[in-house]
């Protein structure tokens, strides 16, 4: 484990990553437990090392919080307030909690570091919420899946920074067509529409949506999902591979 500052990272530079999943008609995010400060959540971060792209520092960041690969990643926005962190309540507890929690590995020049002003770069990535095998980093007691609509207290400005996300892939739902990274290999018209009725936090027309989707031309039929009653089963679809990037 590279120790903490500015010899094996960029100074003053992070990353925090807004991980979406979805699940029982729920749009959910991935929060860690933040080990200092009673009962505060914070998103997955972590930093760039002083040879790694952005990109790169972003996708190492993800596999080692969910262990997954390949995943879809976006850049949406530099928060660089100058009193991101310094107005912080939070900053004071970490200050007092780091040294006393591991006095070799967060010593004074460690904690100087990480209570210091930072530019943090957002990302928000799409995952397969059942292959994800959370693990906390340093500074988090656990992750832990919760609802879009169910977000606790967090640290700084991270709540800012999940509701800049949720507006980007609203944004983006359509104009990308990433929705579907966050459905199985195959699904119905109505789980289509639940998903982006989960995303967008309102209902959607049936007849309406289903034309909507289609004219995309993006999606494959197949056969009928069977549910006992072939005359009501619903249509199979998966994105066509020739979209795919």
């Amino acid at each position: 484990m590279k120790k903490l500052g500015d010899t094996n990272y960029i100074s003053h530079l992070s990353i925090d990553c807004v991980i979406f999943g979805y699940e029982q008609k729920e749009l959910k995010v991935l929060i860690a437990k933040f080990r200092f400060g009673k009962g505060v959540w914070s998103l997955p971060g972590g930093f760039i090392g002083k040879t790694e792209g952005i990109d790169t520092a972003a996708s190492r960041i993800l596999k080692e919080r969910t262990g997954l690969e390949n995943i879809y990643l976006e850049q949406f926005r530099v928060f660089g307030g100058g009193s991101r962190i310094s107005d912080s309540p939070y900053k004071e507890t970490l200050e007092a909690e780091l040294n006393r929690f591991d006095a070799e590995r967060f010593d004074e020049a460690v904690t100087q570091w990480l209570t210091s002003r930072f530019v943090c770069i957002g990302y928000y990535a799409l995952v397969d919420i059942h292959k994800v095998n959370p693990k906390a980093g340093e500074l988090d007691e656990y992750l832990e899946w919760r609802s879009i609509n169910d977000i606790p207290e967090m640290i700084h400005d991270h709540r800012e920074i999940l509701t800049v996300a949720l507006d980007a892939l609203r944004d983006h739902l359509d104009q990308k067509l990433i929705g579907f990274n966050l459905l199985p290999d195959t699904f119905t018209m109505r789980e289509v529409q639940e998903l982006y009725e989960a995303v967008y936090s309102r209902p959607f027309a049936n007849n309406n949506f289903q034309k909507k989707i289609l004219d995309l031309n993006v999606l494959e039929r197949l056969e009928k999902k069977f549910t006992g009653a072939a005359n009501k089963a619903p249509y199979l679809y998966r994105f066509k591979k020739e979209q795919e990037t």
